[in-house]
């Protein structure tokens, strides 16, 4: 006997949004038997992992920090995910979105300009365009893989930047630490919520995701994206141009990951370091797709990667719990989910072989 598996004749739609709930469910659950593993209190590591937090307004305005980059490049990189473009560069286009804001934050240090942010904004969207569009040309051109190409200039991006603040703008008066002088207040996010860090780039990040929506789900282009990743040589048959489609793909997402480089450094960071990120450009993929590749599920599912990275941190405060226990919720997160759509579009069969007796 052997196991075949052959593709549903009409896969669950019910099934295919619930999902990224059982998965949620399967994580929570695996986390508790990982907690008890780890010899602690199941119920003491869930308060401290998930409700801790965000158990007050502060917690509350934490949250959505974390969740704004993530909300942002998820629905940037679901631009092109909808059409089997796959851009596995956010980190290296938030990185590049970072340099360009924030050089424009140290040459107009001390300035109370009003034109600054929105200057440095508009220099990272372009960073991030400009290292997004490397994938691009050589996917348009030499049909290179974007995966491999983008996930490359990663490493180069973060190497630049930790260069960038080892020399020419690190901070004079800084002790030789590398890092940028401290952003100017006009260049930095104002606070939306007194008592809370809930800063401009929340806001901005909501917008976006409208944005997303908007153009994904209202415009003749977001159609044209769907039926490409539904069946590509029928959006060619139709006349739908898809090198064109790619760079659209590509660029949104570079597009969102640069403006989301600029909201940190000007918004909890305040400088340039040599990271700027925890692994946002990654962990939004997971976001992405769990959220259907819809805005509205990118919005509701960077609220629960935001809310690991939190309890990530107030883990290892309050129970000494590893820093790679975050890892280890998105990991499962993501393997449960993958393994949900698996079982919904396919099924599996115990056949028997031809001349074997039972």
């Amino acid at each position: 006997m052997f196991v075949k598996i052959e593709p549903r004749p009409e896969p669950s739609r019910v099934m295919k949004y619930c999902s990224p709930l059982i998965a949620a469910v399967l994580m929570l659950i695996s986390g508790l038997v990982i907690f008890t593993i780890l010899g602690k209190d199941p119920a003491q590591a869930f308060h401290a992992f998930f409700i801790e937090p965000i158990h007050d307004l502060y917690g509350i305005g934490e949250l959505f920090i974390k969740a704004a980059p993530l909300m942002l490049i998820g629905t940037g990189l679901a631009v092109g995910f909808r059409a089997n473009i796959w851009n596995i560069g956010a980190e290296g286009q938030m990185a590049l979105g970072a340099i360009f804001g924030g050089y424009i934050a140290i040459i107009f240090h001390g300035s109370s300009s009003h034109f600054i942010l929105p200057m440095m904004i508009l220099a990272g969207a372009i960073g991030g365009i400009l290292w997004a569009a490397i994938p691009a040309l050589l996917k348009t051109v030499f049909n290179a893989n974007e995966i491999l190409v983008s996930l490359m200039l990663n490493y180069v991006a973060l190497l630049l930047l930790e260069l960038l603040v080892h020399g020419p703008l690190r901070d004079p008066n800084g002790y030789g630490f590398p890092q940028s002088v401290l952003f100017s207040d006009s260049a930095m996010l104002p606070v939306l919520i007194e008592g809370t860090r809930l800063h401009l780039g929340v806001l901005i990040s909501i917008i976006g995701v409208g944005v997303g929506w908007v153009f994904l789900e209202k415009s003749f282009t977001g159609y044209q994206l769907q039926v490409a990743g539904l069946a590509q040589k029928a959006a060619t048959y139709a006349g739908f141009d898809y090198k064109k489609l790619i760079w659209i793909g590509m660029l949104a997402g570079g597009l969102a990951a640069g403006i989301a480089g600029v909201l940190e450094i000007a918004g909890p960071i305040g400088q340039l370091l040599p990271s700027i990120s925890p692994g946002y450009g990654y962990a939004a993929i997971i976001v992405a797709f769990v959220g259907r590749l819809h805005p509205g599920g990118i919005f509701l599912s960077s609220l629960l990667m935001a809310l690991l990275y939190l309890g990530g941190e107030s883990g290892q405060m309050n129970l000494d719990l590893p820093s790679a226990v975050t890892g280890i919720f998105q990991g499962l997160l993501l393997f449960y989910l993958l393994a949900a759509d698996f079982l919904i579009n396919y099924r599996l069969r115990l056949t028997v072989r031809r001349g074997e007796t039972e």
